[in-house]
């Protein structure tokens, strides 16, 4: 479900800076997937859910981050094209029941999703939250440009 949820947000970012087909993004999302559980495949500790937490970090940085430059590649989307459709700072921690995000340097962190360990309630999807979901948005005068400026009231 972490992964998931991961991968459908940078798909959902992509898809709205448009320019990018329906077939591209699924295959995207698909594909940012798997590279996803490749690379979490021996570093997911469900048990002590903050281990690991930097290698399973997906950032962007005036860099652009290895899994998501592999999944794009396979749709035919260079790095200088996901620089132009994606926030140039753009943080994403995939943990162990919670997915959150961080948009600048400066931004607020989100919560994209959330679950109790086991023994608590049901997992629960956190993207109804509009001050945290359409926060990328705000501000937003052309891609990859203002998302220090966001900032998320309660």
């Amino acid at each position: 479900t972490e992964i998931s949820t991961a991968a459908a947000f940078v798909t959902r970012l992509l898809r709205a800076a448009g320019g990018v087909g329906e077939e591209q993004l699924r295959c995207f999302r698909e594909c940012l997937q798997e590279a996803m559980r490749e690379h979490y495949k021996h570093h997911w500790f469900p048990l002590v859910p903050s281990k690991g937490s930097g290698y399973r970090c997906i950032r962007i940085n005036h860099k652009m981050d290895p899994l998501i430059g592999k999944a794009a590649g396979m749709i035919g989307l260079s790095h200088e094209r996901l620089f132009q459709l994606l926030p140039s700072e753009l943080t994403l921690w995939v943990d162990p029941f919670e997915v959150s995000y961080r948009i600048g340097e400066d931004g607020s962190i989100c919560v994209l999703y959330e679950s109790p360990q086991p023994g608590g309630k049901a997992a629960k999807q956190l993207e109804s939250r509009t001050s945290c979901k359409e926060e990328w948005r705000i501000g937003r005068s052309s891609p990859s440009k203002s998302y220090n400026m966001m900032t998320v009231s309660s």
